[in-house]
């Protein structure tokens, strides 16, 4: 008599009711807030840099050219010696390293809108403008180098600011400052022309008036009457004044701060504001 066969059965797990699977896969994902967003875009116009370090050449080198040249070789027949005339010198040339770099940020802009990129950015679910914002953020830290170029080499050479440090860390803030709100001017051509060669070259026919036909490097006492009133109104010069008085130390600081923070606040308003309409109009 043969015995009896006993069959197990296997348990077989219970299937996921497809509603729930379809409730979790539609359940949105976090979205990166604007500062978040803004920060990772930051990073990347950073790793740019990184990956490509032939664009810190302008960053390095004008810096270090002026600074040099203009101490040595004109230092003692504009200011009587060259450690006299780096007091004036060296808060320009802190101005004048960081808005030479100050159109790079619009042509990388620009690129991205020639190649497309922008248009994946603009598709991924974040705040729409973290990419513009993010891609100039990140050139602060392209600022920050030039500036610690010019002050560590106006040391080296012989420059003791009467402000210590807290003057310089001020002047260098204000000057990052305005390079940001001036980033705003070349995003917002960088927009309309879409092309990064044009960008550079229309940085360059701005920046360079701005900076030559200041006071920078000389006193605009001896300069024609028409220039003279150019100088007295340009920016780069305000900007240079304001510079001065806080590393050196020197009366009357107050007028061409307030000038200086007010140009920063009006060219951030309105190219800004420019810029971001021009970026959330595209197709």
């Amino acid at each position: 008599m043969s015995a009896p066969t006993i069959t197990t059965s296997r348990a077989i797990p219970e299937a996921h009711p497809s509603g729930g699977l379809l409730a979790a896969a539609s359940e949105p994902s976090g979205r990166a807030g604007a500062l978040a967003a803004s920060a990772t875009f930051g990073w990347r116009a950073i790793l740019k840099i990184k990956h490509d370090p032939k664009q810190l050449t302008d960053v390095i080198a004008i810096p270090v050219v002026f600074t040099v040249l203009f101490t040595y070789i004109f230092g003692g027949a504009l200011g009587g010696t060259p450690g006299r005339y780096l007091t004036a010198l060296l808060p320009g040339t802190l101005v004048m390293g960081i808005n030479a770099c100050t159109m790079y940020g619009g042509a990388r802009l620009a690129a991205d809108v020639t190649t497309g990129v922008s248009d994946r950015f603009r598709s991924l679910p974040v705040w729409r403008g973290a990419h513009v914002v993010g891609s100039l953020l990140g050139d602060a830290g392209r600022y920050l180098l030039a500036a610690g170029i010019v002050v560590t080499l106006g040391v080296a050479i012989g420059y003791r600011p009467d402000g210590g440090a807290p003057g310089v860390i001020a002047a260098v803030t204000l000057v990052i400052a305005f390079g940001l709100a001036l980033s705003w001017l070349f995003a917002t051509i960088a927009l309309l022309v879409r092309n990064p060669t044009t960008v550079m070259s229309l940085g360059l026919a701005i920046t360079m008036p701005l900076t030559f036909a200041s006071n920078i490097f000389v006193q605009p006492r001896t300069m024609p009457g028409w220039l003279r009133a150019f100088v007295g109104i340009n920016p780069t010069s305000q900007l240079a004044d304001a510079a001065r008085d806080l590393m050196n130390n020197t009366s009357g600081g107050a007028g061409p701060v307030a000038w200086s923070l007010i140009t920063i606040v009006a060219i951030t308003l309105v190219f800004g504001l420019l810029t971001l309409h021009l970026y959330n109009r595209q197709a």
